[in-house]
């Protein structure tokens, strides 16, 4: 935690040293519109290398323009619809659905090479033998064919991403939203009588922001998420590891019930994907009114480690029903998907732990007065 909590009283100060709502917004939208338009052509160039070419690592390590350019596309983004009533609404809409378009096309292939990464080195640890003991996996038949059967997969999605990718960075549309921030980046069209008000009327805006935040997080079930889980006792079992499940056994869950029950996670996963969404908003528009707030920055981190995992599972459960693979196979993916849902349940502990200081810093209040 700062030692120097946000106050709603620091929050207004912030603001309303920047003069106006037009200050404030254009100056924001300008900055952020000139950083988008520099990384626009880093991340076609990182884009033109193939997929192939490099590890996932080392490519994901050399992704800066693209990281820079979702980050720009989210703050704009979330500064439309968070301070929508600034603007023209057909434009900002308009903009919005430009900006989602973009952020739904370059997150893809880095989100498949994370997930490479996550999902490969788990099941290394699961398989290797270190001074703590064996993994679960440790000397397992399947694990190499499961190994090989995941890396095939997402380097077969990552593909298919870069593709899509590479076609939609020649696309008349991209080049019309890349006009479209060029002349954001000189001029935010403001309503006028917006752009004059004090920079304080962005507060209530930014309020709604961290109100929904609240609600949201009031819906999630925080005591069923309030007992840590040892995961790491799959990895090391030491002495007392036990027998494994026959192959039979493992495989013996009907697929007909699969579906029901990936309906199931998916439905306990929706809102804690969704505050993830409030959580990034609320982070931007305090960032719009010049007051940051590491808690939420370190929140936002929590929830993006429960989305990765969450995702992770989903793939591992969709290889795990790929046509023909062996029980051995099957059953070490089990295990996989098993860790990774341990991890969604170890971020929603963290979540559990975060969430109730942050009311304490001020901005609880401010939002619900």
């Amino acid at each position: 935690m700062t030692e120097s909590p946000m106050t709603a009283r620091t929050v207004a100060s912030a603001g309303a040293s920047a003069g106006t709502v037009g200050e404030v917004l254009s100056g924001h939208l300008t900055a952020q519109a000139g950083a988008f338009l520099r990384a626009l052509p880093q991340a076609v160039g990182e884009a033109g290398s193939r997929p192939g070419e490099r590890s996932a690592a080392a490519a994901g390590a050399g992704a800066a323009g693209t990281a820079e350019l979702l980050r720009c596309v989210r703050r704009i983004g979330g500064a439309l619809h968070t301070f929508a009533a600034a603007f023209d609404c057909g434009w900002a809409e308009e903009t919005r659905t430009e900006l989602r378009w973009l952020l739904d096309l370059l997150a893809q292939e880095p989100a498949y090479l994370r997930r490479a990464v996550r999902l490969l080195a788990a099941l290394d640890s699961l398989s290797e033998t270190d001074p703590a003991g064996p993994g679960m996996l440790a000397g397992h038949a399947g694990a190499p064919k499961a190994r090989a059967l995941l890396e095939r997969q997402l380097t077969l999605a990552r593909t298919r991403a870069h593709t899509m990718l590479l076609q939609e960075l020649r696309s008349s549309r991209l080049h019309a939203l890349a006009d479209r921030m060029t002349l954001l980046a000189s001029d935010v069209p403001l309503l006028a009588g917006a752009a004059g008000q004090p920079a304080e009327e962005l507060m209530p805006q930014a309020a709604a922001a961290l109100t929904a935040l609240t609600a949201g997080a009031h819906q999630l079930p925080l005591l069923r998420a309030a007992t840590p889980y040892g995961g790491e006792g799959l990895h090391r079992l030491g002495a007392s590891q036990p027998a494994l499940p026959s192959a039979r056994a493992a495989e013996r869950p009907a697929r007909a019930a699969a579906g029901d029950a990936d309906a199931v996670v998916a439905a306990d996963d929706a809102p804690w994907h969704r505050v993830r969404i409030l959580a990034k908003r609320a982070r931007y528009a305090l960032e719009v009114c010049g007051a940051p707030s590491e808690e939420l920055d370190a929140l936002d981190r929590t929830l993006d480690r429960h989305q990765e995992a969450a995702d992770a599972a989903v793939t591992v459960a969709t290889a795990a029903r790929t046509p023909r693979i062996t029980p051995a196979t099957a059953y070490v993916l089990g295990v996989v998907h098993a860790d990774q849902r341990l991890e969604v349940e170890a971020a929603r502990y963290a979540f559990g732990r975060q969430w109730p200081n942050l009311p304490h810093h001020g901005w609880h209040e401010w939002a619900t007065a």
